[in-house]
């Protein structure tokens, strides 16, 4: 029995309100994330390491920033079971809650100073509770979206959740360009608490956001025809595990954004190349700018051509472009790393970073859509997420050998291109087909339906 299409049902304006709500949790939780990201490049290694030896400190703090990668596969098997069975909407909520509480009690946690070594145990727990979060919170966002879209703009509507982390990586930076232009002893003092104490006011705006969103039409209509699975996990590992892989081998390209907004960033602001740190956050604040308008852009392009042409576009573009902006930051020119930051970021990266959503959203049938799209994308971006700590040993003692982690992220990008050219293409599949295979005999779905 094939699941009537959602966009049919679903009254006027709502996609658009969809979208937008998405969007806005989005950019609300990954505020959150982001700001962990800029704390462990430039705060972290002297707050809760022992920054005698600042090289093995700064490996350390970029290693917590990993840990949240590695508790991603971890998360999304119960939140992608969940959302499958009681629903897209609850676990938006619930991540969004979740993000919040561990990020306001990073901004509480006592230094090694004040503390000894319990600090940055404290740091690694709070640190795996963000990670949980971040699990669920695309995912969910991404099939909210795309069960509301109309058929013929899935991409570009289920890319404002893309859009939606650029605002939030966006505002993260913003918040600390004043902070990090703060005196030494009051930065390392109060002053990068700040940051992570204000994710009550945006957990507290996500939450009446994400409360007024209604179930989508397609979960709804799936679980009063059919019923939900009652193991999605089954389902999803008998029907789509080649869909899955090839989401997990796709979901490497986010190591090119760990690798821009963080490795970048501390090797930028090192003594061997000696930019400041307000100079370095500028550039990831003006591509994030370039890449609000560009995302959409790549989404609706793929509307028309195809899923994988955009996509293979911003993969291997990013392997390419990623030695011509670690080069530009080695030679010191600020006006060559702005030119290959923005375009490297905010343009090229943006056709996968736009596209992926839809993509990958579109292997899944709706039984099964959430599971797919957490437990493949997070077992990629676990990978992604320890890519910084990899980058920070293969840069060598001094930090400094660029084009060894240029090549090796370049690299990452080999399995994402893959992907693309043995995946469908999905971008005139009717909603209520995708995902779909060979029926199924009745006895199996029973087995398994509640």
């Amino acid at each position: 029995m094939s699941v009537p299409a959602a966009p049919l049902d679903a009254p006027p304006g709502q996609p658009r309100k969809a979208a937008m709500a998405a969007w806005i949790g989005s950019a609300l939780e990954y505020y959150d994330f982001f700001i962990y990201g800029s704390a462990a490049a430039l705060i972290f290694p002297k707050v809760f390491f022992d920054d005698s030896d600042p090289a093995t400190a700064t490996l350390l703090s970029l290693a917590t920033f990993g840990v949240a990668y590695a508790a991603r596969p971890i998360g999304a098997l119960f939140l992608g079971h969940f959302g499958d069975r009681v629903g897209r909407k609850k676990i938006m909520v619930f991540t969004l809650m979740l993000m919040g509480l561990s990020t306001f009690l990073i901004g509480c946690l006592p230094t090694r100073a004040q503390a000894g070594g319990i600090a940055p145990v404290l740091l690694v727990l709070c640190r795996v509770l963000q990670g949980i979060s971040a699990a669920g919170e695309q995912a969910s966002a991404n099939s909210m979206t795309l069960e509301h879209a109309p058929p013929n703009r899935r991409g570009f509507f289920t890319s404002f959740t893309l859009s939606g982390t650029q605002g939030g990586q966006l505002l993260a930076t913003l918040v600390f360009l004043p902070i990090a232009a703060l005196p030494e002893d009051q930065l390392l003092s109060w002053g990068w608490r700040v940051p992570f104490w204000a994710s009550v006011a945006v957990t507290a705006a996500g939450y009446v956001i994400r409360r007024t969103l209604r179930e989508t039409p397609a979960f709804t209509q799936q679980a009063a025809s059919e019923g939900v699975p009652k193991l999605p996990l089954v389902v999803l590992l008998r029907e789509h595990w080649a869909d899955v892989l090839r989401v997990v081998a796709g979901a490497l390209i986010a190591s090119v954004s760990t690798i821009f907004t963080v490795w970048a960033l501390a090797y930028g602001t090192s003594d061997s190349v000696g930019l400041s740190r307000t100079q370095m956050l500028w550039v990831g604040a003006l591509a994030n700018v370039v890449a609000l308008g560009a995302i959409p852009a790549w989404a609706t392009l793929s509307d028309r051509i195809g899923r994988r042409p955009v996509f293979l576009i911003g993969a291997a573009g990013s392997a390419v472009l990623m030695f011509a902006y670690l080069w530009a930051i080695s030679t010191g020119s600020y006006p060559l790393v702005l030119l290959f930051g923005i375009l490297a970021f905010g343009v090229v990266y943006s056709a996968a970073n736009g596209v992926w959503p839809s993509f990958y959203g579109e292997m899944f049938s709706t039984r099964v859509r959430l599971s797919g799209m957490a437990i493949g994308t997070q077992i990629g971006f676990a990978v992604a997420g320890f890519a910084v700590t990899f980058a920070a040993q293969i840069a060598g003692p001094g930090g400094n050998d660029w084009s060894s982690v240029a090549l090796f992220t370049a690299a990452l990008c080999i399995p994402p291109v893959l992907a693309a050219l043995t995946a469908r293409e999905t971008h005139k599949v009717p909603t209520e087909d995708l995902g779909q295979r060979v029926p199924q005999d009745a006895a199996k779905r029973e087995a398994v339906t509640a």
